[in-house]
């Protein structure tokens, strides 16, 4: 039974971790917040009581947390000193690709494999075990990673060396960004030109502005297939996390002098909508801001 270490427990590691668990798996976990250690529990895996207590015999370490100043940290400071040096790391986060290649260069000195491996499909497709990983790695470790994310997964590629798993994740995302603005816009229009929106739908979806933020996750309520926008846009991927990502890409774009004039007018309006108080709503619910419609959020 192959043994994991799994750190992170939030809205997607707890998701990810229960995978690992019904896969047959020995997932021994730890969150610093009790109650999601303790949903951990119920879904088989075993509560640790610290990172140092997770990594103590594992094979594999995924860790999934918040933001590169917590990756450094918990890999820096634990994961380095207690895990055997024959496991495999894995950091599943959503960071900047300079501190991955850092933590990178810093697992390997100390004599670990270690993948970036972040994900696209949010947190349903995080329980459901269908999420894609974006993976930044050494090839001949590609096998390892991809058997160790498998159970986790539709989809494991490798994008290429460390840190490219990052700047995989964080272009992807500005291309989602960028386009869940414009499906908004175009429904807003719809609208003020007196189109039904599943008239619209319907002709759009088979047409040249087909994409997925049209066909898979319309942001109108009963439009389409059922996304976040028919759960009064909760659940899904939230504004804050999709803010994180931007300013990501956009952090990374000064850093190497792209010129990316969407993605920063796609922050400054996500950005605004946060602002106003809905950094918890899905990120489609960004069309209520486009319809002047913000009290229907409320």
């Amino acid at each position: 039974m192959t043994r994991v270490a799994f750190i992170g427990l939030g809205n997607m590691g707890g998701g990810m971790a229960a995978n690992q668990a019904g896969a047959g798996r020995q997932v021994r976990a730890f969150d610093l917040s009790a109650d999601a250690l303790s949903r951990a529990t119920t879904v088989g895996c075993q509560a640790a009581g610290s990172v140092a207590e997770a990594v103590a015999d594992a094979e594999v370490v995924i860790t999934m947390l918040p933001a590169g100043p917590h990756v450094r940290s918990v890999y820096g400071e634990q994961v380095f000193k207690g895990a055997p040096k024959s496991a495999l790391l894995i950091d599943c986060s959503t960071i900047d690709v300079e501190t991955a290649r850092d933590v990178a260069r810093l697992a390997g000195e100390a004599g670990f494999r270690f993948a970036d491996a972040p994900v696209s499909g949010g947190v349903m497709a995080a329980e459901a075990g269908t999420l894609a990983f974006m993976v930044g790695c050494d090839s001949g470790d590609f096998p390892a990673v991809e058997a160790a994310l498998e159970p986790m997964s539709r989809a494991t590629i490798r994008a290429g060396d460390h840190g490219a798993g990052q700047a995989a994740k964080i272009c992807n995302n500005m291309l989602l960004g960028v386009s869940m603005l414009g499906v908004c816009e175009a429904f807003a229009l719809a609208e003020k030109l007196g189109l039904a929106a599943d008239s619209f739908f319907e002709i759009a979806s088979k047409s040249s502005g087909q994409c997925w933020s049209l066909s898979t996750y319309c942001p109108v309520p009963g439009v389409g297939p059922q996304t976040p926008a028919d759960r009064g846009y909760e659940g899904g991927f939230a504004t804050a996390m999709m803010l994180k990502d931007l300013k990501l890409a956009q952090g990374a774009a000064a850093q190497v002098g792209a010129s990316t004039p969407m993605g920063a007018q796609a922050e400054a309006l996500y950005a605004l909508f946060a602002a106003n108080g809905f950094a918890g709503k899905d990120f489609s619910a960004v069309i209520q801001l486009l319809r002047g419609r913000l009290s229907e959020l409320a």
